[in-house]
């Protein structure tokens, strides 16, 4: 689409701004007098998606949280049971202590990858006309190109929070229901991989492999390494 599509198609969207206002609500509520800083997103040509960056004295990670996925309405196709309960959704990533961001987010400076993740996946639902939920991969471009020349993640999967209980990943009012959805990266062959065996096999190699949901910028691989037979047998 071109600029003039772009902006008809999104100033003919119903918005629900509403949600920010219970995203602040919900950041004040569960980490009230705890530093928060928020990204502000102020041009856009589609619709504006902020992060929420919260450093909790108490706990080893600092968390980044979306708010503006959820002002619109993903499509979420008929067959899924209780449709309407999935339709509003932000992300969430936890991330270590002594990552530290500029006061303005620009996509360049460092560490600015990070946020480009969230922005771009929480995005991706509205400019395709799609949904995000649990088990869903995105990969940042049709290349497999990493998000930034800092990582080598070309992609992630949606997960539910292994740290976070419901009453923080479900934001419940005037009968929506906003889901908060862990991001966790990927590299191009655990995608690959993703693909190829269904999310619960590459859930079951998270496991295995003791990930945390706090971002490692510097971990493994966790693909199993194909023998030198299976790959004589391709």
């Amino acid at each position: 689409m071109d600029i003039e599509e772009i902006l008809d198609y999104f100033q003919n969207k119903e918005y629900f701004e509403e949600h920010s206002e219970w995203i602040a609500e919900h950041v004040e509520k569960h980490f009230p007098n705890e530093e928060v800083k928020v990204f502000h997103e102020f041009m856009s040509l589609d619709f504006k998606l902020h992060v929420y960056f919260i450093k909790p004295k108490k706990l080893n990670y600092n968390i980044l949280l979306t708010s503006g996925m959820s002002s619109l309405e993903m499509n979420v196709p008929e067959i899924v049971e209780e449709k309407d309960n999935y339709k509003f959704a932000e992300l969430m990533l936890l991330i270590p202590k002594d990552i530290e961001f500029n006061e303005v987010y620009t996509g360049e400076n460092k560490n600015d990858f990070i946020i480009k993740m969230l922005k771009v996946t929480g995005k991706f639902p509205h400019h395709y006309d799609t949904w995000l939920g649990i088990g869903h991969t995105i990969r940042y471009s049709e290349d497999l190109e990493s998000y930034s020349a800092d990582t080598n993640f070309i992609g992630g999967v949606i997960l539910p929070s292994a740290t976070f209980e419901e009453d923080f990943t479900e934001i419940i009012k005037d009968g929506r229901i906003i889901n908060i959805y862990s991001f966790f990266p990927l590299y191009e062959n655990e995608l690959n991989y993703k693909i190829e065996n269904g999310y619960n096999a590459l859930l079951d190699l998270i496991i295995k492999n003791n990930c945390l949901e706090i971002l490692d910028n510097n971990r493994k691989n966790i693909t199993p390494k194909k023998s030198f037979w299976n790959k004589l047998r391709k």
